[in-house]
C-alpha cells in the first residue's frame, strides 16, 4: 500500500515499529543512520519517513533539512526523546510535519502515520472538478493544482503548510484559534498544540512574506489565533 522508511539507530525500536505498521498493511524499509536513509530515499519510492533525531553519521534534523532544501514534499515524522524539546521545535522549523515522543503508544504511532499519509495523498491527488482558487491580494492558492503563488511566484510548501495556509486563505478574515487550526489540520485533539502550530505559521511566513516580522498576509490576533488578511 505505502512504503514507509523507519530510521533509528536503536534496532529494537525499528523492529517494534515494523511490527506495528506492517500489521496495518504498510511496507517497511529500515535504516539505522541518516546517510542510509538518504540513500534509500534517492533510490526507492518512499511515501513517509519516520526519522530519529539523534542518530550517528547524519541525524534526523539534517536529513529533514537536506530533503526540504531539494523541495521534497515527503511527509516526515521525527522520533524524539522527552528531553529533546528544543530539537522538536528545530525539526518543525526545518520542515518536519510532526513528531512522536519516545516511548510512544503504538495506537498514537499508527494514528499519526495514517494522518500524515492522508494529508500527503490529498495534496498529490488529481482533481478534475471545476477550479477551486482562493486568494487574498497577491497570495493565491490553487487547490486543483495544489499550488501557492505570491505575486505570480510559485511557493514550495510542505503538505501541512499547504493545508494550513489553504484553511486560512479559504476563510480569509476569519480568526482561527490555535486549537481549531490543530484539530482541523492534524485531525486529532489539540493537546500541547501551541508550539507545533506556531512553528508552522512561522515557516509559512518565511516563504510567503517579504518581511516575516511584519507580515502582510498571515496575521496574528493576539491572545486568540491567526488569520489571513482580506485584500
Amino acid at each position: 500500500m505505502y512504503n514507509i522508511l523507519v530510521c533509528d539507530d536503536d534496532k529494537d525500536i525499528v523492529e517494534a515499529i515494523q511490527i506495528y505498521l506492517s500489521a496495518e498493511g504498510y511496507t517497511i524499509i529500515k535504516a539505522y543512520n541518516g546517510k542510509e536513509a538518504m540513500d534509500i530515499i534517492h533510490t526507492t519510492e518512499i511515501h513517509l519517513a519516520l526519522l530519529d533525531i539523534m542518530m550517528p553519521v547524519m541525524d534526523g534534523i539534517r536529513v529533514t533539512m537536506k530533503l526540504r532544501e531539494n523541495n521534497s514534499t515527503l511527509p516526515i515524522i521525527l522520533l524524539t526523546a522527552k528531553s529533546e524539546d528544543s530539537d522538536k521545535v528545530l525539526g518543525l522549523n526545518v520542515g518536519a510535519d510532526d513528531y512522536i515522543t519516545k516511548p510512544f503508544n503504538p495506537l498514537e504511532l499508527i494514528a499519526r502515520v495514517k494522518s500524515a499519509l492522508r494529508r500527503y495523498t490529498k495534496l498529490g491527488s488529481i482533481v478534475t472538478e471545476e477550479q477551486n482558487i482562493y486568494s487574498s491580494g497577491g497570495l493565491v492558492v490553487n487547490d486543483d493544482r495544489k499550488e501557492v503563488y505570491v505575486d505570480d511566484e510559485l511557493i514550495k510548501l510542505t503538505p501541512i503548510e499547504y493545508n494550513l495556509l489553504k484553511l486560512l486563505v479559504k476563510n480569509k478574515g476569519r480568526v482561527f484559534s490555535i486549537n481549531e487550526i490543530y484539530e482541523l489540520i492534524w485531525n486529532e485533539p489539540s493537546y500541547g498544540a501551541d508550539n507545533i502550530v506556531a512553528v508552522h505559521i512561522r515557516h509559512i511566513r518565511e516563504k510567503i512574506e517579504i518581511n516575516p516580522k511584519e507580515p502582510k498576509y498571515l496575521k496574528v490576533a493576539w491572545g486568540i489565533g491567526y488569520k489571513v488578511e482580506k485584500y
